[in-house]
């Protein structure tokens, strides 16, 4: 039951610590093996960032991701470098804000910027919106599992705004789906 992510945006949008949380829920709470790794572009924030996550049931012989079945992309950039080239049967969710070229897999719009600016009032958790999205059209986590992990990891003091992320990203999610 191999499963391939890649999460790609610019560096400041929370990309790798999206990769990092979804791979601790399928690890510590959904009892799966999962590997993470991740590139940074040289600008750093704002440049081009890609995390990539391997789900599996067994053993994973081999991390890297190579041929992502989910993709998860935040920018224009992201897209342009990591996203274009997607898989014919891969399933792609865009940041409907910020990426502006769509891809020839299938794909949902999820509004995660606009969610968080203007629902949430703090960009800052566009990535959590995003993360409720992915488990909410794929179940590549369970729910538990992602609101488990996103506790362990956020900020002190930010647990109820990165759970209402979280779950207006299941809301937006959902919608993509029907």
């Amino acid at each position: 039951m191999r499963r391939e992510l890649r999460l790609s945006g610019f560096g400041g949008q929370g990309i790798m610590l999206a990769a990092v949380i979804v791979g601790r829920a399928a690890v510590m709470y959904d009892g799966m093996y999962a590997v993470q790794t991740q590139v940074y572009g040289p600008e750093a924030r704002g440049g081009a960032s890609m995390a990539a996550v391997v789900f599996d049931d067994e053993p994973i012989l081999y991390p890297k991701v190579s041929d992502p079945d989910i993709l998860v992309i935040m920018s224009q950039e992201g897209f342009e470098k990591y996203g274009a080239n997607a898989r014919a049967d891969a399933l792609m969710l865009l940041d409907r804000g910020l990426v502006h070229s769509r891809p020839s897999c299938r794909y949902y719009e999820i509004p995660a910027t606009e969610d968080a600016r203007g629902i949430l009032g703090k960009v800052i958790v566009a990535n959590i919106v995003m993360l409720g999205a992915l488990v909410a059209s794929t179940g590549v986590v369970s729910r538990e599992a992602i609101e488990r992990a996103v506790l362990d990891q956020v900020p002190k003091g930010t647990e109820d705004l990165n759970l209402r992320a979280l779950r207006q990203g299941y809301t937006r999610g959902e919608e993509a789906r029907e």
